[in-house]
């Protein structure tokens, strides 16, 4: 069963986020949504290139661990 949105239902769920978070909070909201994006593509991008960690991660982990 696809599940489709259309404009008329993004508009609704417009309405009803502006209703619950109120207009002031919405730019703050939409850069909390952004910067996990961008994290999560980050994170996706860095595992497909040939590890989880990049070189500034395994270091810095290594040094909070005692060992460097």
């Amino acid at each position: 069963m696809p599940f489709r949105l259309g404009p008329l239902e993004l508009i609704i769920i417009l309405v009803i986020v502006m209703v619950i978070f109120g207009v002031g909070r919405l730019p703050e909201i939409g850069g909390a949504i952004g910067k996990a994006i961008r994290e999560f593509r980050t994170s996706q991008s860095s595992e497909a290139d040939g590890g989880g960690q990049t070189q500034s991660e395994a270091t810095a982990s290594g040094k909070q661990n005692g060992s460097a």
